[in-house]
């Protein structure tokens, strides 16, 4: 009885352990050393572990069961009337727990306690600023780290691409396969025939969109797996897609693919002729570009904000008002290009913060440099390893004991597991080197941010708006700016520092309430 009640005034803990690809799981960063790092936290710290939740992403897997599990378990307890409600996550460090920042914001919104045991932090409503505000920059940098590892294999894509390979998925008419290594298209025996088909029934003139996608179906036109009816939108795309007289788009360029073509680059044209005369219409032209339409929506309604001339030189802005009646009053372009000013103004840090910052930017960075280091160091041990295979099996080779066909099947094995490692070498190096840049771009923009707007003519703020703004709303002559991030973390953490500021006096030129304190993470009973 006495051991149930102990067990019942445990604070409950749920455990977090995730590895971002197979390949993690090999180089030690495996899910039960992550399991018995923070099983063994929990059972020092006096916690009662409730749940465990894993997730191993690979590039054929995406989403995050276990992840997606956890919160709906953390929201239910949230709303639960039991006495010891589960609050308390416990995860190895940042990266494993964020994939982006949308996650940040989930966990954020659940008010736990987060503790990151190898980086010995413990997360709360009640954390100092401080605490949080360096927290939010490790997020930050950790979610640009990821872009970066993501635009390596873009560049992957890219470099299939200018050898005229398609680098994607098979569209519809095309299947995917592979050969030597490499992964290529080419027509699909069912669905190559009915998608020419379509071309040259829609060249005829005689077919609408619509006709033209009923009539498909009815010949047995339909997606590969589930046999459901082809859309409209669709049978568009595929009328619109050179891919299918020899030529694909990537990246905003065409190439000249090496794949088989499934028409002629003539039934094409002609099929786009039809489609341009069976959509042609008259429109108006613009003949102004004002500055800021576009970039606003009314606060009241959420209908546009747009332009108008009066008097032939005043540009005053309004609602549509296509939802109805608006109580937004018109207001002048100087006054919307003046409070966007003060909008940019806000992200430029003073000089205390932007220590702060800087000092968040750099601690990330040598934990992301180490990372890298210690990676590049396995994978060139494993590089070694392979030409060391290689030497040996050469000398057996020459000496007899083993013949030409073993030494040619083993060598194409091991040394394309070299290219395999080069190209990894290559992307820590360029992601590492690109880390740190990216973070101090984004800091000079902050503190250049204000000067620049003040120079410029209207269409280059326009285009400074863009980069720090999206979606802003103009409600009772104010302006509401919906910064993009990081631009929102930024504005978000210099408030809590002035409020910082206001409730805490200086004392010897630093912020009392930020000086270093005793460790966030303390260890019961030591």
């Amino acid at each position: 009885m006495n051991n149930n009640q102990s067990t019942a005034s445990l604070q409950k803990a749920v455990i977090y352990a995730r590895v971002s690809s197979k390949e993690q799981e090999k180089e030690g960063f495996s899910i039960p050393a992550q399991l018995k790092l923070l099983n063994k936290y929990a059972a020092d710290n006096r916690l009662q572990v409730v749940q465990e939740y894993v997730d191993v992403e690979t590039a054929k897997k995406s989403g995050r069961t276990g992840f997606t599990e956890m919160i709906k378990l953390l929201r239910k307890e949230a709303k639960a009337q039991h006495n010891v409600p589960c609050r308390t996550l416990l995860v190895e460090k940042t990266d494993r727990l964020y994939r982006n920042l949308k996650d940040w914001v989930t966990l954020d919104e659940l008010d736990l306690e987060i503790h990151f045991v190898k980086e010995n932090v413990i997360l709360s409503q009640e954390s100092r600023s401080s605490e949080k505000f360096m927290h939010g920059i490790k997020v930050l940098m950790a979610k640009n780290y990821i872009d970066n590892l993501s635009e390596e294999t873009k560049k992957g894509m890219l470099e299939k691409a200018e050898q005229g390979i398609y680098p994607s998925f098979a569209p519809l008419g095309y299947i995917n396969v592979e050969c030597n290594g490499k992964r290529f298209i080419q027509p699909d025996p069912v669905a190559g025939p009915q998608v020419r088909q379509l071309f040259e029934w829609y060249a005829t003139g005689n077919y609408s969109l619509l006709d033209l996608t009923r009539k498909a179906y009815d010949e047995g036109f339909a997606f590969r797996k589930s046999n459901q009816k082809v859309p409209k939108s669709i049978v568009h795309k595929i009328l619109k897609n050179p891919i299918y007289y020899g030529e694909f788009r990537w990246a905003r360029k065409i190439y000249r693919g090496v794949h088989e073509p499934l028409i002629s680059r003539e039934l094409f044209e002609r099929v786009q002729e039809v489609m341009g005369e069976k959509g042609r219409r008259n429109t108006k032209q613009q003949k102004h570009s004002w500055a800021f339409q576009g970039l606003l929506s009314c606060g009241h309604c959420g209908c546009a904000m747009v332009a108008e001339i009066k008097k032939n030189q005043y540009v005053y802005y309004h609602c549509t008002r296509n939802k109805g009646e608006c109580p937004e009053k018109w207001v002048r372009e100087e006054e919307i290009a003046r409070q966007f000013g003060q909008a940019i103004a806000a992200i430029k840090m003073d000089e205390d913060i932007l220590g702060w910052v800087t000092a968040a930017l750099k601690e990330s960075h040598t934990e992301t440099k180490k990372y890298h280091t210690e990676s590049m160091a396995k994978l060139q041990a494993q590089y070694e390893k392979l030409q060391g295979r290689l030497d040996a099996m050469y000398e057996d080779k020459l000496d007899g004991r083993i013949g030409q066909d073993f030494y040619d099947r083993k060598s194409t094995a091991w040394k394309k597991e070299q290219d395999e490692i080069l190209r990894k070498l290559e992307r820590y190096q360029n992601a590492n080197r690109s880390y740190m840049d990216e973070g101090v771009k984004i800091l000079e923009l902050a503190q250049r941010a204000v000067i620049l707007y003040e120079k410029q003519n209207d269409q280059e703020k326009r285009r400074i708006i863009n980069f720090v703004c999206s979606n802003s709303i103009w409600k009772d002559g104010s302006l509401i700016p919906n910064y993009r991030q990081p631009f929102n973390i930024l504005v978000e953490k210099k408030r809590e520092c002035q409020k910082e500021k206001a409730a805490f006096p200086v004392k010897n030129g630093h912020f009392e309430n930020w000086l270093p304190g005793r460790d966030s993470n303390p260890r019961q009973g030591g």
